[in-house]
C-alpha cells in the first residue's frame, strides 16, 4: 500500500462516469465523498493529455496515462453497473484485470446484485434454458461474470456504499 504522500490510501475510480457531459465536475465529487471516508481519490481524467495529430495517438496517450493512475492507486473501486448493455463498461473491466495483476485491492458497486441468471432471465427460454442468444447464461449465483465476482468486493449500491466497505476493511 502506498500512502507515501498523503498518508492516504490512493483509491482509482474506474467507471464509466467520464463519458458524462458533466465528468470533470462528477470527478470533482467522487474525489471529494473519497476524501470523506479517508481516501484519496483519483479520478480517470487525473492525468494531461496533450491533443495529438491522430485520434490513435489520442488513444494511446489515454491508455498510457489510465494505466499510470492505476499503477499509483492501492485501491480499485469500479462501476459495474451495465453500460449500453446488460455488462459493465469494457474499460473498466480491463482497469479492474490490471489492477487485480498489480495486487491492489478491488472493490466493485452495483445498483442491483441479484445474480447474472435472474436479471437475464426475461430473455431466457424456459424449455431450453438458453438465453434469447441461444448460449448458456453464467450461473454461478454472482451478481456479474465470475471473473469480476471472485477477485473484487462487490456491494449494492454506489461509490460511497463502496467507500464504507473499503474504509471498514482496510483503515
Amino acid at each position: 500500500m502506498d500512502e507515501t504522500t498523503t498518508g492516504k490510501l490512493k483509491v482509482y475510480m474506474a467507471g464509466f462516469e467520464v463519458f458524462r457531459t458533466d465528468a470533470v465536475e462528477l470527478g470533482k465529487q467522487m474525489k471529494a465523498l473519497c476524501e470523506a471516508y479517508g481516501f484519496e481519490g483519483i479520478f480517470p481524467l487525473d492525468k494531461d493529455i496533450k491533443p495529438s495529430p491522430t485520434k490513435w495517438e489520442t488513444a494511446q496517450a489515454i491508455f498510457a496515462g489510465n494505466v499510470k493512475l492505476v499503477q499509483k492507486a492501492d485501491v480499485i473501486i469500479a462501476n459495474l453497473n451495465p453500460f449500453r448493455g446488460h455488462e459493465p463498461d469494457s474499460g473498466t473491466v480491463f482497469e479492474c484485470g490490471l489492477g487485480y495483476a498489480m495486487n491492489k485491492k478491488l472493490y466493485g458497486f452495483v445498483s442491483d446484485k441479484r445474480t447474472q441468471a435472474e436479471k437475464l432471465m426475461p430473455g431466457i427460454n424456459p424449455q431450453t434454458g438458453l438465453y434469447q442468444d441461444g448460449m448458456q447464461v453464467e450461473n454461478f449465483e454472482l451478481p456479474t461474470n465470475l471473473m469480476l465476482s471472485v477477485p473484487l468486493t462487490i456491494v449494492e449500491g454506489g461509490l460511497e456504499d463502496a467507500l464504507k466497505q473499503a474504509r471498514q476493511d482496510l483503515l
